[in-house]
């Protein structure tokens, strides 16, 4: 009896190691790097030649590079929303390009990706680009309590710009306020019409170090002109080229704190966006000007992050995702010399458009996925969409989440852990018009919208006949086979409508 008393026991301590390594595994801390505007093709370990990004190619060597991954839209705002919501932004009115004094887009009382970590026990935190609007309808106010903001819908601590960094106002608000505020001199913002007296870069040209190429020539912030206009607040400015820097001592900073426990931090970086104004580190050190030098530092900023896993030994317990919002935009608004000094550097790879597009170059972005021990070396074609971030790691952490508030969002995390090789049956793109990618082909619905766009010189994929092309021979979506393949046209458009009126 004794004996077998001794081998239940050990047999109870066996489980109990084991349920504690498997709770260990399924519980890891989870970074997500957004960098903002960066093409499939911009980094190396996607097939850039002319600039090296060493830090992400040992991500991707490390972990899971995926080469059919995708955003739900074309731009910043509604991208993010959907990552976050796990709900198309094309759902709810107002998801469109926000502007730097929009109200709050993501409320309290729904389902959100940092709540379902919180839910779970982790520390979340949010760095670097906001753009999903704060406080209250009519804006938030800049010179108080900032309310609602990231603190009310699952993040426990949050530094962030607003907006973006061509957008007034040009602050930081760490949790509900302003940074390094002067209350005698307040903020005031504007998108309708001028206010104060401050430059700007329409009436004084010769005060920017950065000249715009179409818009972008309002109030004057550190020599560059901004979209809007602001004044007030000159002790809270942000200096551009210490914007890299500053975002990833926060970042670093968040992860040291809670090195003991387990959490998710939502690291935005502003590069690669426009003002491309890399610090001097980086200036000139890319021979592609500041574009390719904002590359750089983000390459940087990706081994800064990594080096402090590995310094506080949390590598193996980190799932770490690295990926972009939109895809490339080469003249998003100033004389930069991105265009000049591209030098056969191809933004968007064999891709064709670009942000703002519905070709794929829009949508279809780098994402890698490194989790030690847990994700294989390897590359995945699976079929993956960002909106399904969120169910996927609910179902890692053994959560639940309100469907009616997050309906677009599915489990794929065997996908994402490079495990299920097919990932999504379907998913869905919108950049004005819609389309619908699922297996080897892609349907863009008919659109009355622009080809070109003008201003960025980028293809729109706007068409008012339907387009239908074979990704797999034709990833460069030049062979529109809508006219010969009339039954795939309407499977396509089929599974499409259902999906615009919630019916599947």
């Amino acid at each position: 009896m004794i004996k077998l008393n001794k081998l239940v026991y050990a047999f109870g301590v066996l489980v109990l190691f084991t349920q504690m390594a498997f709770s260990q595994a399924v519980r890891p801390n989870v970074i997500i790097i957004y960098a903002d505007d960066l093409g499939y093709g911009d980094v190396s370990c996607y097939g850039a030649k002319k600039v090296a990004t060493p830090n992400i190619d040992k991500l991707a060597k490390a972990g899971t590079r995926f080469t059919n991954a995708h955003t739900t839209s074309a731009t910043c705002t509604p991208s993010r929303y959907s990552m976050l919501t796990g709900e198309y932004a094309w759902r709810k009115p107002g998801t469109g390009v926000a502007t730097g004094d929009a109200a709050a887009l993501i409320l309290p009382g729904r389902s959100t990706l940092p709540l379902v970590f919180q839910k779970a026990g982790y520390k979340t935190g949010v760095v670097g680009k906001w753009h999903l609007g704060l406080g209250p309808q009519g804006g938030p106010d800049w010179n108080g309590e900032i309310k609602p903001s990231p603190l009310d819908i699952g993040f426990d601590e949050s530094f962030i710009m607003a907006a973006t960094g061509d957008r007034v106002p040009c602050v930081y608000v760490e949790n509900r306020r302003v940074v390094n505020l002067d209350p005698a001199d307040p903020i005031k913002v504007s998108f309708k019409e001028p206010i104060g007296n401050e430059p700007t870069g329409r009436a004084n040209p010769e005060l920017l170090k950065m000249k715009h190429s179409h818009g972008h020539d309002f109030t004057i912030i550190n020599g560059i002109g901004r979209i809007g206009y602001m004044t007030g607040g000159k002790s809270a400015r942000w200096k551009d080229e210490d914007m890299a820097d500053i975002f990833t001592e926060k970042a670093v900073s968040f992860i040291e704190k809670h090195q003991a426990e387990p959490f998710f931090l939502y690291f935005s970086t502003q590069d690669i966006h426009v003002p491309r104004v890399p610090h001097e580190r980086f200036t000139g050190k890319s021979g592609m000007g500041p574009r390719g030098d904002v590359i750089l530092q983000l390459d940087w900023t990706v081994g800064e992050v990594m080096k402090t896993l590995d310094k506080l030994k949390l590598s193996n317990n980190t799932l770490v995702i690295f990926s972009s919002d939109n895809g490339p935009v080469v003249d998003d608004g100033y004389h930069d010399q991105a265009v000049e000094l591209l030098n056969g550097h191809t933004p968007a790879g064999a891709l064709r458009g670009g942000k703002y597009s519905a070709f794929d170059a829009g949508t279809r972005v780098p994402f890698i996925v490194r989790w030690p021990g847990q994700v294989k070396a390897g590359v995945s074609n699976a079929l993956v969409s960002q909106v399904d971030l969120l169910a996927s790691f609910a179902a890692l952490t053994g959560q639940k989440f309100e469907a009616s508030t997050a309906p677009d969002t599915k489990d794929y995390l065997s996908a994402f852990l490079g495990r299920d090789k097919k990932g999504r049956d379907y998913l869905i793109e919108h950049a004005g018009a819609f389309s619908i990618i699922k297996g080897d082909w892609k349907y863009i619905e008919p659109s009355k919208g622009q080809k070109m766009s003008v201003q960025t010189n980028t293809e729109l994929g706007n068409s008012p006949q339907p387009q239908l092309y074979n990704l797999a021979k034709d990833i460069g979506e030049k062979n529109n086979l809508a006219e010969i393949n009339p039954e795939k046209l309407k499977e396509l458009q089929v599974v499409l409508q259902e999906v615009k009126e919630k019916k599947r």
